[in-house]
This record gives structure tokens, sequence and C-alpha cells, in this order.
């Protein structure tokens, strides 16, 4: 596939707690320069998802909330994989496919290309985890990070007790900052500090509640056989406080060591976490360069 002058499909994998709505601006700005794309949503995540329904009601349960069954019970990272697999392949029959993710989304993307590195012409971290050493998956990282993420969720994580449910499962009562200012500022300050207000708002209703984390296991460690076959590019994103330009340099130095015949390009944009949201232009424009 990487040999054809076809144009190639962004193919866009979200992050934790995401879907495939939040490409949404990033794809039209894509469409205006002629460039086509597709947004997936992982397995338990966006509209095909039963997510809990009390998340939705205007006035809400905690209690009942907590013990609500989530979309994510069981959901594992090889789910993940087959799931973009198989829709790479039907994309791969018009053309290149170059695979895109953000946050959380970067450990699918690293699996999938040690599973079918012949479907993917690129791979293009946006400030997304790339894991290589078996040791960061069960040690603390060698890297000062001041993330700002970390004590902002705090205070809208909702206990999962459902009995006998998935304790890899995360839940998040994100819409817990529409009523509460000091929530708000603080989640607006970790993921989209260089947006106006409004714009955070209608980000915070298009999340889900939930995530599992236990997709962070061993699949989703780089396989240099594979990874030296796929061109690899991270863009490290200068403003973002959620992953921090720390710990964006810290990862791709661990690839790199991993692969030196193989290094990452590096590109760098100066936005917030999720900035393709807020400023989808410069990150459309560097996509089309890449290509």
């Amino acid at each position: 596939m990487r040999s054809s002058t076809a144009r190639p499909t962004f193919m866009f994998v979200h992050g934790g707690s995401s879907n495939a709505r939040a490409w949404t601006p990033l794809r039209n700005e894509l469409a205006l320069r002629g460039h086509r794309s597709y947004a997936v949503d992982l397995p338990g995540h966006g509209d095909p998802a039963a997510g809990p329904a009390t998340y939705h009601r205007q006035t809400q349960d905690r209690t009942a909330l907590a013990g609500e069954t989530s979309p994510m019970d069981g959901v594992t990272l090889a789910d993940n994989v087959r799931h973009v697999v198989g829709v790479l392949r039907r994309l791969a029959g018009h053309g290149p496919v170059v695979l895109v993710g953000n946050s959380l989304g970067g450990v699918t993307l690293t699996a999938v290309v040690n599973a079918a590195p012949d479907l993917v012409h690129r791979v293009v971290y946006l400030s997304a985890l790339c894991l290589a050493d078996p040791a960061q998956l069960t040690e603390a990282w060698d890297v000062v990070d001041e993330n700002l993420l970390d004590a902002a969720v705090a205070p809208i994580a909702v206990p999962y007790e459902v009995p006998g449910g998935d304790p890899g499962v995360v839940r998040l009562d994100w819409r817990r900052a529409h009523t509460d200012p000091e929530i708000f500022a603080a989640l607006k300050a970790a993921i989209m500090a260089d947006a106006p207000d409004h714009l955070f708002r209608h980000f915070l209703d298009g999340l889900d509640a939930d995530e599992n984390h236990g997709v962070m296991e061993p699949g989703a460690l780089i396989r240099p056989e594979a990874w030296r076959r796929v061109p690899h590019t991270y863009v490290r994103l200068s403003a973002d406080h959620s992953l921090t330009p720390a710990v964006q340099d810290y990862m791709i130095r661990a690839a790199d060591a991993l692969t030196p015949d193989a290094p990452f390009e590096v590109r760098t944009l100066p936005t917030s976490h999720v900035g393709y949201v807020s400023r989808p232009e410069l990150f459309a424009e560097l996509l089309a360069g890449l290509v």
C-alpha cells in the first residue's frame, strides 16, 4: 500500500472517554483541502455504545450512576485492534491509509501497527501514548510530570460499583463541570486552555462517561520488526497540560532508543491536548503536508 500514488485517507482514533465526534472540526478542515478521512468509534464508545443512561439525565443520581453497567466492561486492547484493522482493510481498498490518534488512543495505534503494518501507510501520534519499554506499564516513569489533568478529574470521578464489573473501567462525570465553575476551569486548563469557554462546553458534552484503562497492557508495546516498516511521526503539542511536553519527549526518546535506525519524525504545534478541536486548521495543514 505504501507504494501507491493515490491520495491517502486519514483514519482517526480517539483518546480516552472520547469518540469519533471529536474529530469533526479536523475532518472538516481536511475536506476543504480535498482529503478523505474516517473517524472510528472504538468498542464501547460513541454512537454505537449503550452508555450509562443515568449519565444523560438532567438530574443525576450519583449512586445510580456508580451502579450502572458500563459498555466498556470487558473491552480489551485486542477488541480495539480487531475493530480498527477491520476498518483499515476496507479503507485500504481505496488507497493508502494514514492512521492518526490522540492521547490514550496511541496504545491502539501501536497495537494496530504491530498487527497489520502492511495496512498502514504512516502512523501519526498527536500527543498520544507511545510505549516502548515493559517498565512503562509497571513502574514510575523517569520524568517530571506536571500535568494538570490528574487533579482536575479527581472531583468528577465516580466509583464503578457494578458487582463483577471490570476493574479497568474508569467512570467520569464530565457534565458536573457545567454546574461547578471551579471544576470547569480546572478541566479547561488541563485539556483545552487555548479555546473559548463555549467550545469547551460543547467538547465536554460530546465525551463518554467511561473508559477501560485495561488497554494499557503488553500488546501496546512497540514491536521493532513491525515498527521499522511503518513511517511514524510524533506531533508534540507544546501547550499540552494533560500529556505534558516533558512526557511526550520521554516517550519519543524511549521509542527512538528501541529502534535507533527508525526514529520518529517529530513535529511541534503550539496547542492544548485537544488542539485539533480548537485549532483544526493547524493540524490539517500539518497532516496534509505529511502526505
